[in-house]
């Protein structure tokens, strides 16, 4: 598949599918970066060689900061958001071994993105938050992911505070894989994938399949999460004043309806 791409960095080297976001210097992610990760999955399926996929971010900022703020919008968000979620109903329908290389800001969409995959690397540097709430929102696949990857109440605090986390917090309540030195990355990085190509890739499919036996639906709870979204949240007056006074700029005016 010929992919045409503006907004990311793709390659294929040994069964090793690179996917950087390159929208320095925080790599929000709009609707166009959206559309192109799904272009690069789809290419990804057609591909049986590849068997693990790493993501990560241009520039020295950001891994990723989230999907952009106007996109959330009552207008925008019908497209937005399925299309978004879309990623990563692909990403579990692919059942390649997936690695977060993080630096930096990973926050809203970027952080669901990242804690999603199978490792995630971080440096020292590294912040990870879901600040949603603060914008008068709440993020759908996190709302679904982070219950099961780190319990209940840890999972509410992230997600209903809205505040980021250091590296070390995330890597001591099990969000990410491990910490390296903010210069080490792209090494700890290439030392996972050598130990990851050591294995067999059909086991680790099988085994990351059978580790999800048992346990609720991603696909259906992402979709009953996706329509709380936009089915109720989005028909709040607070809704939309959150994500308006971000734009402006201005403290929110919530009036609780």
């Amino acid at each position: 598949m010929a992919l045409t791409l503006r907004n990311l960095l793709y390659e294929v080297t040994s069964g090793v599918a690179r996917v950087i976001i390159n929208r320095p210097p925080m790599n929000i992610l709009d609707q166009a970066t959206i559309q192109e990760m799904q272009q690069v999955l789809d290419s990804i399926a057609e591909d049986p060689a590849i068997d693990i996929i790493v993501f990560s971010g241009a520039g020295p900022r950001a891994f990723s900061a989230g999907v952009e703020i106007r996109d959330h919008l009552p207008e925008a968000a019908p497209a937005t958001l399925p299309g978004f979620h879309r990623l990563f109903l692909t990403l579990m329908d692919l059942e390649r071994t997936t690695i977060a290389a993080v630096h930096g800001f990973c926050l809203g969409g970027g952080c669901e993105l990242a804690l999603f995959c199978d490792w995630v690397i971080a440096t020292a540097n590294a912040q990870f938050g879901q600040p949603e709430i603060k914008v008068g929102a709440f993020p759908p696949v996190a709302a679904v992911w982070l219950p099961k990857l780190i319990g209940y109440r840890r999972a509410l605090e992230l997600i209903c505070d809205g505040q980021s986390i250091s590296a070390q917090e995330a890597r001591d309540i099990g969000m990410i894989s491990e910490i390296v030195a903010n210069d080490h990355l792209d090494a700890a990085v290439a030392a996972t994938v050598a130990r990851l190509r050591e294995r067999s890739p059909l086991v680790l499919r099988l085994a990351r399949r059978a580790m999800q036996i048992g346990q609720p639906s991603f696909r259906e709870s992402l979709l009953q999460s996706e329509k709380l979204y936009l089915d109720q949240l989005l028909r709040t007056e607070d809704a939309v004043e959150g994500l308006t006074a971000f734009l402006e700029k201005r403290p929110p005016v919530w009036k609780g309806r």
